[in-house]
């Protein structure tokens, strides 16, 4: 086949596939006054994202990529694409401190420094990359990371269990942890796979998301959302599950820990991905440091949930009052349009969600 003619039908099958995606965008459903749109298509498996101080958007592409977005016309939709740094392991996780850019392989921690006046300053080529850390499991089980930096620098990250259920003998699985000083601390223990987690506006404390184990039924145990009240405690996995759920293997162990319970279950097999606070002006005043969770959506139920973005509503002190749908749709029936997978508020208020299924990123404004 000739050069012309492949590439009109990689032409025609573009327009198929943006058509198809805009077709299922007019299924998911809002609240009045709540708009969607999308932000970046013809992505790559894309997970977590993090804003520039000039408004540039980097996105972890599971697929192995770190992706420079930017909407240099402020029209709400990405006219420039950038790799900054390519063949990656599971490159999922990204953050910013002091305009470096931070972002994750499964094993290994790299940065960027000024990553935006880089990008000034050089129209081709790829940016030089340090190694932060390289001593972290390699295993690709429950391997993706989550990055996040608090005020003062130190740098968080997850280490899923290696397993479904299991105990190990290296204790940075089933944690979250913290890199302060090339030095490791421990946040929380006893976790089976966060793969999000954010700092509340206000109270500055830890809250993640956690997926509960596998085949245990349609029902149980249920995925959680937790907040670290203080470090190096210990969350359950894999002797207990959810509230009140016993592990029917390692339930019996005498772990010698005190267990700390969710703050909120969100449902069994939902799959928490993603979590982001909202502290932006451009919502209604209710938003206010709400919290959106990406449910990313079960593979192992016999009937299918998750698929949707909650908002977790909390009081003055940080506990939870009651949770509600934000964006649902994406499970039609027994039909996946798509799979939120991260979220992010930018600077101007509106929120951004990756899709790792229909590899977009959407972007929610509000209007009324």
């Amino acid at each position: 086949m000739k050069s012309k003619q492949i590439f009109f039908l990689c032409f025609l099958m573009s327009l198929f596939i943006s058509d198809q995606i805009f077709a299922d965008i007019k299924k998911l459903q809002l609240d009045p006054g709540f708009q969607i749109n999308i932000f970046a298509q013809d992505l790559d498996s894309p997970r977590q994202m993090v804003e520039g101080e000039n408004g540039t958007i980097f996105l972890g592409q599971r697929s192995g990529q770190i992706l420079a977005l930017l909407d240099s016309d402020s029209n709400g939709q990405v006219d420039s694409t950038r790799v900054i740094a390519d063949n990656l392991t599971y490159s999922t996780g990204v953050s910013i401190f002091n305009g470096d850019l931070y972002f994750s392989e499964i094993s290994k921690i790299w940065k960027i420094n000024n990553i935006e006046s880089w990008l000034q300053q050089n129209s081709s080529g790829s940016p030089e990359k340090i190694l932060v850390t390289d001593d972290l499991p390699s295993d690709k089980w429950h391997g993706w990371k989550w990055l996040q930096h608090d005020m003062d620098g130190g740098i968080y990250t997850n280490v899923g269990a290696p397993c479904n259920v299991c105990l190990s003998e290296n204790p940075q699985f089933a944690s979250i942890m913290k890199l302060s000083n090339g030095k490791w601390e421990y946040i929380a223990k006893g976790v089976r796979n966060s793969v999000g987690f954010d700092f509340h506006p206000t109270t500055q404390k830890l809250y993640f998301g956690d997926n509960g184990r596998d085949w245990l039924g349609d029902d149980s145990p249920s995925c959680e959302l937790n907040r670290v009240d203080k470090d190096g405690l210990f969350y359950g996995f894999p002797f207990k599950h959810a509230l009140n759920v016993v592990d029917p293997e390692f339930g019996d162990i005498n772990s010698g820990y005190d267990y700390v319970d969710p703050i909120l279950e969100l449902g069994a097999h939902v799959a928490p991905t993603g979590l982001a606070f909202y502290d932006g002006e451009m919502f209604p005043k209710k938003f206010k440091n709400n919290l959106f969770i990406t449910l990313h959506g079960s593979w192992n139920r016999s009937k299918k949930v998750g698929y949707k973005v909650i908002r977790v509503i909390f009081d003055e002190t940080g506990d939870v009052i009651d949770s509600a749908d934000f964006i649902s749709g994406w499970l039609d029936g027994d039909k996946v349009l798509g799979r939120p997978s991260a979220p992010l508020v930018t600077k101007d208020g509106s929120l951004l969600i990756s899709d790792d299924m229909a590899n977009v990123i959407y972007r929610i404004t509000y209007t009324q």
